[in-house]
């Protein structure tokens, strides 16, 4: 019997060592813990990315160029079964007269491509993607969001929003807006393992004030040393 991908719920792997997309891109540390849907992250959440397994031979080809893209920051939490949509609109356009994507091999050379593309998605850092939420093409989420779960997120996201409901709402800031100034300023998801390491005890708490006043120490103690 194959041993199963997640064993408990309390299990996730990090996503970036399990990717085989060429058009995916994910920091260090972002997992994923996918146990009631039983499939890697890049299987079960990704949806329409060209470069998957059933698109990687016409990707290789280099038939498609320009197209979305999917970016995930560092120390990302993503919960079993998010589903991030990809591939702009794929080519259904309802702003047209019709929506369907016709085949110029059955309808003639004056059909034209409806594919228009969105934009990357990109999901910032230390972002909380809750169960079975939905993000839709070329959204982008803000750094430190979180998104609740079955949320459908139709637009972007500013930083440190918690976002509920279909469409997605944001119902409220984490911090407030001097605090998440300060997080901004301090990007501390991209502080060496050492240091890190050496601010746990002030990364878990809520004291991001006097977080904030280690880094600006630490910052002038640099420019002091140069």
């Amino acid at each position: 019997m194959t041993a199963p991908i997640f064993p408990t719920w309390l299990s996730g792997h990090e996503i970036r060592h399990h990717i085989t997309n060429p058009n995916i891109e994910v920091g260090e540390y972002s997992y994923y813990s996918g146990y009631y849907h039983e499939k890697q992250f890049e299987e079960c959440c990704v949806r329409y990315l060209m470069g998957d397994k059933p698109s990687r031979e016409v990707w290789e080809s280099g038939m498609f160029t320009d197209i979305d893209r999917l970016k995930i920051g560092k120390f990302c939490s993503i919960a079993s079964g998010v589903t991030i949509m990809l591939a702009g609109n794929q080519g259904h356009r309802h702003d047209w007269v019709s929506a369907f994507p016709f085949d110029y091999k059955v309808f003639g050379d004056k059909v034209k491509s409806g594919f228009k593309r969105a934009g990357d998605t990109v999901i910032g850092n230390d972002v909380w993607l809750g169960t079975e939420c939905v993000i839709m093409p070329g959204v982008n989420i803000g750094d430190g969001a979180v998104i609740g779960a079955r949320a459908v997120v139709t637009k972007d996201v500013e930083p440190y929003s918690i976002v509920v409901g279909n469409p997605g709402h944001s119902v409220k800031k984490r911090f407030s807006d001097d605090e998440i100034t300060m997080l901004l300023d301090m990007q501390w998801w991209h502080w060496p393992l050492s240091r890190l390491q050496d601010n746990m005890d002030l990364i878990c708490s809520n004291d991001i004030a006097s977080l904030h006043q280690r880094f600006l120490s630490w910052n002038q103690a640099m420019s002091d040393s140069e």
